[in-house]
């Protein structure tokens, strides 16, 4: 097995996608996190109003931010025109939230890390905003759910 980011010497590379077509392509990343019943309980309406602003609602803007950013932060990555950022942050029980990041493109590579690091910086956000009432929020699981219209489409 190859790495693709590193070359003959086994030094890195970022892979040349120059020969790779054009297509749509999506990936669509999911992080759980725990925030426990004493921050949950604060929110109305699927959202907590803090004196730093609408939790989910500045989360959401930073998972975007987030996204455009991506190749600034992971060195392999390509710098992308991103078509589209889709962020939906779900509360599933009394102490679990989940967020959902899909991420959309027409280019010559995936969008896979940049679905990742929308999600993580979604739910760093919440942290931030949140940590005056509890420090126990735990990000629980980050991981992506699908990605296609490149070589290999996936689906979990």
């Amino acid at each position: 097995m190859s790495f693709t980011h590193l070359n003959k010497k086994n030094q890195p590379k970022m892979v040349n996608v120059s020969d790779k077509a054009v297509t749509k392509r999506t990936a669509t990343a999911k992080a759980s996190m725990f925030l426990g019943k004493e921050i949950i309980s604060h929110f109305t309406d699927d959202e907590l109003v803090t004196k730093k602003g609408p939790v989910f609602q500045t989360a959401i803007i930073a998972g975007i931010q987030a996204v455009k950013k991506t190749s600034e932060l992971i060195p392999m990555c390509h710098p992308l025109l991103i078509s589209g950022v889709d962020i939906d942050i779900e509360i599933v029980d009394s102490e679990n939230i989940e967020v959902f990041c899909k991420v959309t493109i027409e280019g010559k590579t995936g969008v896979e890390m940049e679905a990742l690091t929308g999600a993580n910086i979604a739910c760093l956000t919440i942290y931030d905003m949140c940590k005056a009432i509890s420090q126990k929020m735990v990000i629980k699981e980050v991981k992506l759910l699908e990605k296609a219209g490149g070589k290999s489409d996936i689906k979990q």
